[in-house]
């Protein structure tokens, strides 16, 4: 019985440490007060002064540019990656190239933010690009950090992948580039969303090192929060919280949708 219990009580324990502080802030998101921990009647008017705000909306807008393209550049990277290490057994550099793309993996964000705001300033003095730092450099940052995330995705789906298929359809006269894009690639793809889906979340979230490669108008969303957050926890930062939760929990759950449909799609077709 003390082992029945044991776990049940450890998992609602762990659940609500985690998921009560969401809970207060969405709840608080919503407070009259301007005090976040003093309730005194439910209002919206938080929401409408999140949405009067061009810095907080600007930052917002600026941040999901960023995290789409340094997203989308390191799912390429990535991808190119992890199938040179698992289709190219050997070739010169394959040791240097997996501990390149493993770095970024144990690398403290600090040291990386620092060495990348180094690389800048000294490509700004040779060659004059990238002219300062802005949504440019942030997005190269974003990139060879996600990079790396990508490519163990990746890699651990083309792992597993039966080499069968390829073989066959290169038998029936396929090129290696189309049986690439006709084959692999639409066996991999869940593999593929779910490492863009990553590295949008990493590039969406980071603050460390947008802070060493930003410059001045180009304040990512987490910035700005993180400078707000510094003078006291303000009810606007609670809605723009609230409204972030709510995204993501619809995208969990239109997922989650269509997993099951496609599950039932699977059992009516073999049954």
């Amino acid at each position: 019985m003390r082992r029945g219990w044991f776990l049940p009580i450890t998992a609602t324990l762990g659940f609500a440490f985690l998921y009560l502080p969401i809970m207060s802030l969405v709840i608080f998101s919503f407070n009259e007060n301007r005090l976040v921990t003093v309730w005194s009647g439910f209002s919206t008017k938080w929401y409408g002064e999140l949405f009067a705000d061009p810095q907080m909306l600007g930052a917002a807008w600026r941040s999901l540019q960023v995290a789409f393209f340094s997203a989308s550049f390191a799912l390429v990277l990535g991808t190119l990656c992890a199938v040179a290490l698992v289709r190219f057994k050997r070739f010169r550099g394959r040791t240097v190239l997996a501990g390149t793309v493993s770095a970024p993996l144990v690398m403290p964000d600090v040291i990386t933010g620092l060495a990348l705001l180094l690389l800048f300033v000294a490509m700004e003095s040779l060659i004059g690009w990238p002219a300062g730092r802005g949504i440019v450099t942030i997005i190269i940052a974003h990139s060879t950090f996600c990079m790396a995330y990508v490519t163990v995705v990746v890699q651990s789906r083309l792992s597993d992948l039966d080499l069968s298929l390829e073989e066959a359809a290169m038998d029936l006269g396929a090129t290696p580039v189309r049986v690439f894009f006709d084959i692999t690639l639409p066996i991999i793809a869940p593999a593929l969303v779910s490492g863009w889906l990553l590295a949008f979340t990493l590039s969406l979230d980071d603050l460390v090192i947008a802070s060493f490669v930003s410059g001045p108008g180009s304040s990512t969303l987490p910035m700005v929060i993180f400078s707000k957050v510094r003078l006291g926890v303000s009810p606007d930062v609670n809605a723009l919280a609230t409204i972030i939760i709510g995204v993501v929990a619809l995208g969990v759950v239109a997922a989650m949708l269509i997993g099951f449909s496609q599950q039932n799609r699977t059992r009516a077709r073999r049954g």
